[in-house]
C-alpha cells in the first residue's frame, strides 16, 4: 500500500514540474520527519533538488540528522546559518513573545528558500501534513508559504507509515515533533493533544462524527485557522 502511495506522490511531483515548466525542487531540511520524507520523495522525482539547512539558534542534533539524511539520499545541500541575521532583525523591532519571534524565524527561512527557488527555477516543496494544515499549525507566509505539498493529504500517523516505506531512519521517525521555533518547543505540547488524538479527532470531524470534547475543541481550532488555508479575501466592488 505505502509503496504504491509513495510512487503516486513521486509521479505527481514529476507532473508538477512539467505543468509549471520548472526544473526541480528546493526544500528546507530541519532533521525532522516531514522534511526528511519530502526530501526522499523529491529525490525520487528528480536529481534537480536542493536541501537548505537553515539554522536559527537550532539544536545541533537536528542539523546533524538533516546533514546525514541528505548524504544518504545524495541530495545537494546548502548550509546557511541565519542566527545573526535573525538577531539583527529582532533588535529593530519591539519586544514580542516567543510565538511572534518564532514566526519571524519561519518567515526568514522562507525568504531564503524562495531566493534559491528563483535562482534555479525550482519549486519550493512544503513539508506540512494534513494534521498540521487542518489545524493551522504552521506559520502563515512562513513554512505555510510553498508551491507544492506532497504530504498535505496525509495525517501524521500516515506520514510515519510512509516514512518506513522510504527507509527513513527510526531515530528520525521516533523524534519528538517540533517546529524548532524556541528551545524545548514541541508540537504536541503547544497544541495540547497528541498527534494520535489529533488524527482521530480530525477523521471524525471530516466524517461529521463530532462526539467528544477533543473533537469539539479541535473543530474550533480548524474554524479559527481557516484564514491560514485560504487566499486573502478581496472586496469586490463590481459584483
Amino acid at each position: 500500500m505505502w509503496k504504491d502511495i509513495a510512487q503516486q506522490i513521486v509521479e505527481w511531483l514529476k507532473d508538477g514540474l512539467r505543468d509549471t515548466g520548472t526544473k526541480g525542487f528546493v526544500l528546507g531540511m530541519s532533521g525532522g520527519l516531514d522534511s526528511s520524507i519530502c526530501a526522499a520523495l523529491i529525490k525520487q522525482a528528480t536529481d534537480e533538488c536542493l536541501g537548505l539547512i537553515l539554522p536559527i539558534e537550532s539544536d545541533v542534533k537536528d542539523l546533524d540528522d538533516a546533514t546525514a539524511l541528505a548524504t544518504s539520499l545524495n541530495i545537494k545541500t546548502q548550509y546557511i546559518d541565519l542566527t545573526t541575521t535573525y538577531n539583527n532583525l529582532v533588535k529593530l523591532l519591539p519586544d514580542g513573545d516567543r510565538v511572534t519571534s518564532g514566526n519571524i524565524k519561519a518567515r526568514l527561512r522562507m525568504i531564503v528558500l524562495y531566493y534559491y527557488a528563483n535562482l534555479h527555477n525550482y519549486l519550493v516543496c512544503g513539508t506540512g501534513n494534513k494534521t498540521e494544515i487542518s489545524l493551522g499549525y504552521f506559520t502563515k507566509h512562513g513554512d505555510g508559504a510553498c508551491d507544492i505539498l506532497p504530504l498535505g493529504d496525509l495525517y501524521k500517523g500516515e506520514v510515519r507509515e510512509l516514512a518506513r516505506e522510504l527507509d527513513i531512519p527510526e531515530e528520525i521517525i521516533n523524534k519528538v515533533p517540533s517546529a524548532g521555533l524556541w528551545f524545548g518547543q514541541t508540537d504536541e505540547g503547544e497544541i495540547g493533544f497528541t498527534y494520535d488524538q489529533m488524527d482521530e479527532a480530525l477523521r471524525k470531524i471530516d466524517k461529521g462524527e463530532v462526539i467528544d470534547e477533543t473533537c469539539r475543541k479541535l473543530r474550533d481550532v480548524v474554524k479559527r485557522s481557516a484564514h491560514k488555508r485560504e487566499i486573502p479575501k478581496i472586496f469586490y466592488l463590481r459584483r
